[in-house]
């Protein structure tokens, strides 16, 4: 059985809030910024504004 629309964009948000989350967590342990910066570009489309919220 396919999955919906909704139900996969729900999953995307949250994965997407998970990585956050983690990405949130190894900055605080002192991570390279640059590296983190990079890698949530690559996770979602609004990502200069996760970014810029991140304080990178």
């Amino acid at each position: 059985m396919p999955i919906s629309e909704r139900k996969k964009e729900i999953k995307r948000r949250r994965h997407r809030k998970m990585k956050l989350a983690q990405y949130q967590a190894r900055l605080k342990k002192g991570a390279d910024k640059k590296a983190i910066a990079d890698k949530i570009r690559q996770l979602t489309p609004g990502a200069e504004v996760v970014i810029e919220n991140m304080g990178l």
